[in-house]
């Protein structure tokens, strides 16, 4: 037992080494070296595992190092030792959703949450919003209906600050409530009317009432104010395909190849003055800096006529575009891992396009350019198939579509696609039970409703035809033009 003079030294002892780790932290945050401020803490802890503050440092450090487990697990203890403190609870919630995808650990730090704050207090909207969040994300992760209606409960309890509107009508969405979302959404607009997500709802939200003039224009709005947004810029070009039809939407993924190509040469060359490059890319400055070899697609259409150039021009000018893009194969690889995935997805947006206007080589050269990033993405076998289609060689699509399903069985998209298929090539058993399974696993999607009654139809199945074509008509009636979940569901 220490003596009451032991106890003072003890106390001034703590104190003096608190600061000293507080200092160490303050400048090792400042050179970004969180994983080794965290071994530091770690190694303190078990002269002072009970002091609350060392456990919140230690917890902040693992955030910020990425070591979202351990995190997890640091915050648990600040929340034993500071129960009545709802910032902890809140931290552990954001990690578990958002790094995680622990919604089950998220729920209950969310709940924690909810029975220590106030009913004043910002914490508990941010509480409700959580457990919002968590429920929105199990019905996506195919939970039953009935979690989706558990959503809007706490998400209407949140509404006291400008994103719980926003997060609101997301929840209402799905449940294809157009006009109360769009009612919520303006009321979030008012208290910011820049904020990116809640511009972006609100152009899906007038695609699913399908006034896409409209929609447009606020994508638009949206794009100017975050010119950088390949989110917005992959829903504009769906807009674009749909209201003016492929040919228009060709020119803004040439606009995001030359964005892309923008970001990556900034991030590569000028990584020691990140903060200088965003705001000059905020600013829209950059791409006066560029030279020549920029991503491109081909001039496959006559300026005067507006008609298809012969395709041996245009795959003559896709070649040429491809060489340039090979000679920075290298740098391309070299590209952090969600710019690779951009680009993928925008080259494959380019083939999809192509393959709308039945343009066979220059969407092969785009399936190609995607399949150099990325050989076995389940997205590139979708689209190698989709232009197989296109070829008329229904087995050579089977085969990429099977392959697609060996990678993501659980592609709802892929199912839709394989079931017409084979439908197209005598197999309508097989191709119910796909289509049947697509429905299931995505049931708010009108083309596999569409196509489940084609072949329900072919088999003399027509009153459940009827009902499969009855709900496809209802769900395309509030269907955007991409899935309302694009919107991001974070804390």
């Amino acid at each position: 037992i220490r003596s009451p003079e032991q106890g003072d030294d003890r106390s001034i002892s703590f104190q003096n080494t608190s600061a000293l780790y507080d200092l160490l932290s303050i400048t090792m945050a400042r050179r970004g070296q969180y994983g080794m401020l965290s071994e530091c803490l770690e190694r303190a802890m078990k002269f002072a595992f009970d002091e609350f503050h060392l456990w919140r440092q230690l917890a902040l450090s693992l955030v910020a190092c990425g070591k979202s487990v351990w995190a997890v697990s640091a915050l648990r203890e600040c929340a034993k030792l500071r129960p009545d403190d709802p910032s902890i609870a809140l931290m552990g919630a954001k990690v578990c959703i958002t790094s995680l995808h622990w919604l089950e650990e998220g729920e209950r730090f969310c709940r924690m949450v909810t029975d220590v704050g106030k009913e004043t207090d910002e914490f508990l909207a941010k509480g409700f919003l959580g457990l919002g969040l968590v429920y929105s994300l199990q019905a996506s992760d195919g939970k039953k209906a009935w979690i989706v209606h558990c959503s809007l409960r706490p998400s209407q309890r949140a509404r006291s600050g400008w994103g719980m509107p926003r997060y609101s009508e997301c929840g209402l969405s799905p449940l294809f409530q157009i006009s109360e979302s769009i009612e919520q959404l303006q009321v979030a607009l008012k208290l910011r009317n820049d904020d990116m997500h809640s511009l972006h709802l609100l152009a899906l939200l007038f695609s699913a009432q399908k006034h896409h003039q409209h929609a447009l224009e606020v994508i638009n709005m949206a794009i100017a104010q975050h010119p950088d947004s390949f989110s917005l810029l992959f829903t504009k070009v769906k807009l674009e395909a749909v209201h003016k039809g492929p040919a228009e939407a060709l020119d803004t993924c040439q606009h995001m190849l030359n964005l892309w190509q923008t970001i990556h040469i900034l991030q590569g060359t000028l990584t020691e003055k990140r903060s200088t490059i965003q705001g000059s890319v905020a600013e829209g400055n950059v791409t006066d800096r560029l030279g020549a070899g920029m991503l491109s697609l081909p001039d496959f259409l006559d300026p005067d006529s507006g008609s298809l150039r012969v395709p041996s021009a245009s795959a003559s000018r896709m070649e040429s575009a491809m060489s340039e893009i090979s000679a920075q194969s290298t740098a391309v690889s070299q590209a952090p891992r969600q710019m690779s995935i951009t680009l993928e997805q925008i080259w494959l947006q380019a083939a999809e396009l192509f393959i709308e206007l039945r343009n066979s080589p220059q969407a092969s050269l785009c399936i190609q350019e995607a399949a150099s990033l990325y050989a076995m993405s389940h997205d590139v076998l979708l689209m190698r198939g989709r232009l197989a289609e296109l070829r008329n060689n229904p087995e050579e699509a089977k085969q990429f579509y099977d392959q697609a399903l060996n990678l993501n069985p659980t592609s709802a998209k892929v199912l839709e696609h394989l079931g017409l298929v084979l439908y197209t090539v005598g197999r309508s058993d097989l191709a119910e039970k796909v289509l049947r399974d697509a429905v299931n696993i995505q049931p708010t999607s009108h083309r596999a409703w569409n196509r489940l009654g084609q072949v329900l139809q072919g088999q003399g199945k027509n009153g459940e035809a009827v009902e499969c074509f009855l709900t496809a008509l209802e769900l395309e009636a509030t269907s955007s033009v991409v899935p309302f979940t694009v919107i991001p569901r974070e804390l």
